[in-house]
């Protein structure tokens, strides 16, 4: 019956209305709305040739950045993630130190932390806003007596680790190498590194595909 109402589907509503859902997209739009926000800057860039750093964005990236990628992590990072990196999660059960670098506003890490409460976590992350939003994110999970979020660069954050996590942040670097080499230096000596990347592959028209 026609009407002047709009509608989602069940599977437009796991897109774009339920943000616990695997499938939800609503995120991407918001940290894409950055791209016109900061027009301007982005237009200097392009000209300079100097680029736009990320914390010189749009508050919207940030928020829209958790929202799009913290359905992913809470379907896949505990229980498929984790659990392929071999005797990882033995290790976290029994009670290790873990740095989460890039943890923006702390989804991943307050994760693991609420699955993995004998261990201890660290979220480092180099834009002091997002730290903030992080640590009331931890305060309202309630996992502050194992979990805290410091201002750090990945390629000088201090401590020493079992376990270094990246999740979606390498590719966005400015010196991927030396974030690398200092992870080298933050391990154990059993430690282990954790990425988690887009998939893509080293030459251009590998990537020519509809997915981009």
């Amino acid at each position: 019956e026609a009407s002047d109402k709009f509608y989602l589907n069940a599977e437009q509503e796991l897109v774009f209305a339920d943000e616990d859902s695997p499938a939800f997209m609503a995120g991407a739009f918001e940290f894409l709305s950055a791209l016109w926000l900061d027009e301007e800057k982005v237009r200097q860039a392009f000209q300079s040739g100097k680029g736009v750093g990320w914390h010189d964005h749009s508050a919207c990236l940030f928020r829209g950045t958790e929202r799009f990628f913290r359905p992913g992590y809470n379907a896949n990072l505990i229980d498929s993630w984790l659990p392929a990196l071999e005797g990882v999660v033995e290790k976290l059960e029994r009670g290790v130190d873990v740095a989460d670098v890039g943890c923006g506003h702390g989804a991943s890490t307050v994760l693991m932390a609420q699955a993995f409460p004998n261990s201890r976590f660290v979220g480092f992350d180099y834009h002091a806003p997002s730290i903030e939003r992080a640590r009331k994110a931890a305060e309202v999970a309630g996992v502050g007596v194992n979990t805290r979020f410091d201002v750090a660069a990945a390629k000088s954050y201090p401590g020493t680790y079992d376990l270094v996590t990246f999740f979606d942040c390498l590719h966005d670097m400015g010196d991927p190498t030396g974030a690398a080499t200092h992870v080298h230096g933050s391990l154990k000596p059993d430690g282990t590194w954790m990425i988690v990347e887009p998939f893509a592959h080293d030459h251009l028209a590998a990537n020519l595909n509809p997915v981009g």
